[in-house]
């Protein structure tokens, strides 16, 4: 698997992240033999060693930045926890949501146990109803929605979105079955509706504005031709 590079320099390098993979492997994780991580088709690719400065779920696709040394990690992420970098997702969700949504709503954190504020922005982009009965329903309706979180949870995005009703499409944890199994039998979509579509900040080391997007996968071409919804990255 080729993974699409995005920027590269002595600090840092940003790539487009697949569908369904891992950005590195726990230690003791079972799939360490059966499946390579982001880390280790990025050491195949370019011969060397990047250390991630944040995460993106396994079934998340899109932009994530990795240092090129360990001892470059703390800068990069200093601006993560300053918020001096704009994150902007794309997603697919059911129904229909408002234009402008703030989602103001605590999730648990990494242990599972406690809840740390969260925050997301929600812009609506673009609608349709599509005429195949989903129970209840005689008809579908999704939403093309551009996310900007201000926090970085586990999870976030997926919990928000199903916490306002609006589940994201192919959430296997969090979304809705009876639409996602629709979208597998009538269009063949199995992925994640989400997508980190960009990230946006000055370089900690050279001062220089970044701007990095990550394009969209083969399923989301096709959603946006069938739905006739225009790429918001163009």
């Amino acid at each position: 698997m080729q993974i699409e590079i995005i920027h590269q320099d002595d600090y840092c390098l940003l790539v487009n992240k697949p569908n369904n993979v891992l950005v590195h492997h726990a230690f003791h994780s079972r799939n360490k033999i059966n499946e390579e991580s982001l880390l280790q088709l990025l050491d195949n690719q370019l011969k060397r060693k990047f250390y991630p400065v944040h995460r993106l779920d396994r079934k998340t696709s899109g932009v994530i930045l990795l240092a090129t040394k360990k001892e470059y990690v703390a800068k990069f992420q200093a601006l993560f926890r300053g918020n001096h970098i704009k994150k902007t997702y794309y997603g697919v969700v059911r129904g229909f949501t408002k234009d402008q949504m703030l989602i103001n709503s605590p999730v648990k954190g990494r242990d599972a146990t406690i809840y740390k504020e969260a925050e997301t922005h929600l812009k609506l982009l673009d609608k349709i109803t599509i005429d195949i009965p989903v129970k209840p329903y005689i008809t579908s309706r999704y939403t093309l929605v551009q996310l900007s979180p201000k926090t970085g949870r586990m999870h976030q995005l997926r919990i928000h979105m199903n916490k306002i009703s609006h589940p994201l499409i192919n959430d296997a944890k969090y979304g809705d079955k009876n639409h996602d199994l629709m979208y597998e039998k009538r269009f063949g979509w199995k992925n994640l509706f989400l997508h980190a579509g960009s990230l946006e900040f000055i370089h900690p080391f050279t001062n220089k504005k970044i701007f990095a997007k990550g394009n969209f996968s083969q399923d989301w071409i096709q959603l946006f031709q069938k739905f006739s919804w225009k790429d918001p990255l163009f």
